[in-house]
C-alpha cells in the first residue's frame, strides 16, 4: 500500500513541476504559475510521521513496471503537457480513492481538490500553448473598404503582405454578414498562404466561421471574458484599450494581446481618443501580453513608438490608403527590422 501511495505522489510531484516550468520559462504566464506552484506545495504539506513510512516502503530498483518502461517519443511540448498532465490526475485520483482508507494518514479531499483545480489549469496552459506561434508582432495592416479608395481587398492583402506584414485584420463594418464571410474566407486563404497572421475585427461569428486566426474587439463589443469561451482555444483575441485599467483588464480575461491608442491624433477613426507614449509605456511596464500600437502612425514616427515598448504597429491610410502600398508597407516593416 505504501509503495503504492509513494509512486503516485512521486508521479503527481515530477509532474506538477514540469508543468509549471513550461508556465513560468515558455508562456512566461505568471498566473498559472502560480496556481500550479501552490497545487504542488499544498500536495506537499504532509506527515513527517508518513513521510517517513513512505521512504522506508520505496524500492525503486525492483519496480517491474519502471525497468520494462520504454521511452514514449512526443511530437510537441503540448503532447508533453498533456501527457504529464494526465499522468498526475491520474496519480491523484488514485490517492484520493486509497485516502479513503483508515489506516492512510491523507486527506482525500484536498487530492480531489487538486485534481480539479488541475483539469482547469491544463485547458488554460494547453490553450496558451496551440496560440504561441499566433503572437502578434511587426507590421499590422487593417484592411478597411472605407480607406482602400475603391482598391480591392484582395488584391491590397497581397500587395501588403510582400512589403512584410505579419498580421491583417478585416474590418467592414457596412457589408452584410454574408458578403463579409465569403470575403473573410478569401482573406484567410491569402494570408494562410503566405504565413501571416488573419484577424477579424468585431464578429465573432464571421471569424470562427471564416476559420481566422484570431478575433479583434472594441470597447463597445462582446467583452473579452464572454468572447474567450466561445472562441476556439487555439485562436487569439485581442481588443482596443485606452488606459491601464483596461488594458489590465483585457489580460485577466483572456486576451492574447492589447491594442493601445489612438497614440497620435488620426483621421482614420472619428472621435478617438489620444493616449500618447506616455501611456503606452505605462502599459508596457504593468502587463506581459504583446502590445499593438495603433492610432496616426506612419514612418515619421514608427520609430519612438517601437521604443516606447509597442511589440507590433496597427495602421491603416499609412498604408492601405497609400499610392504604393507594397512601398508603404516594406518602409514602415523595415524600422521595425531595424528596432
Amino acid at each position: 500500500m505504501l509503495r503504492l501511495i509513494d509512486a503516485n505522489l512521486n508521479r503527481i510531484s515530477e509532474g506538477l513541476r514540469l508543468i509549471e516550468d513550461v508556465a513560468r520559462f515558455i508562456l512566461n504566464d505568471p498566473g498559472i504559475t502560480a496556481e500550479l506552484k501552490s497545487v504542488r506545495h499544498g500536495l506537499a504539506a504532509e506527515d513527517s510521521r508518513l513521510q517517513e513510512a513512505l521512504l522506508q516502503a520505496r524500492d525503486s530498483a525492483g519496480d517491474v513496471a519502471a525497468l520494462a518502461e520504454e521511452e514514449t517519443h512526443r511530437q510537441a511540448l503540448v503532447d508533453i503537457v498533456v501527457a504529464n498532465s494526465k499522468r498526475v490526475e491520474e496519480s491523484l485520483r488514485v490517492v484520493e480513492e486509497l485516502a479513503k482508507l483508515p489506516e492512510v494518514m491523507l486527506d482525500s479531499s484536498r487530492f480531489k481538490r487538486a485534481r480539479f483545480d488541475l483539469y482547469r489549469i491544463e485547458k488554460s496552459i494547453i490553450a496558451k500553448l496551440l496560440r504561441q506561434d499566433k503572437k502578434v508582432s511587426g507590421l499590422y495592416v487593417i484592411i478597411d473598404p472605407e480607406a482602400l479608395r475603391g482598391r480591392d481587398e484582395m488584391e491590397v492583402a497581397r500587395q501588403v503582405i510582400r512589403g512584410g506584414a505579419k498580421a491583417i485584420q478585416f474590418r467592414d463594418k457596412k457589408r452584410g454578414k454574408e458578403e463579409l464571410l465569403a470575403r473573410a474566407r478569401e482573406l484567410r486563404e491569402v494570408c494562410t498562404q503566405f504565413g501571416v497572421l488573419f484577424i477579424v475585427n468585431d464578429y465573432l461569428d464571421i471569424a470562427i466561421a471564416s476559420g481566422a486566426d484570431g478575433l479583434h474587439l472594441g470597447p463597445s463589443d462582446l467583452p473579452i471574458s464572454a468572447a474567450r469561451p466561445l472562441l476556439p482555444i487555439d485562436r487569439i483575441l485581442g481588443c482596443s484599450t485606452i488606459t491601464l485599467e483596461q488594458a489590465l483588464k483585457a489580460e485577466a480575461d483572456g486576451a492574447d494581446y492589447v491594442a493601445v491608442g489612438s497614440i497620435y491624433p488620426t483621421a482614420s477613426k472619428a472621435g478617438a481618443i489620444v493616449v500618447g507614449l506616455e501611456r503606452l509605456r505605462q502599459i508596457r511596464e504593468a502587463i506581459s501580453l504583446p502590445i499593438v500600437a495603433i492610432g496616426g502612425i506612419d514612418e515619421s514616427n514608427a520609430a519612438e513608438v517601437i521604443q516606447a515598448g509597442a511589440d507590433s504597429l496597427a495602421v491603416i491610410s499609412a498604408v492601405s490608403g497609400a499610392e504604393n502600398v507594397e512601398a508603404a508597407a516594406r518602409r514602415l516593416a523595415e524600422i521595425m527590422e531595424e528596432k
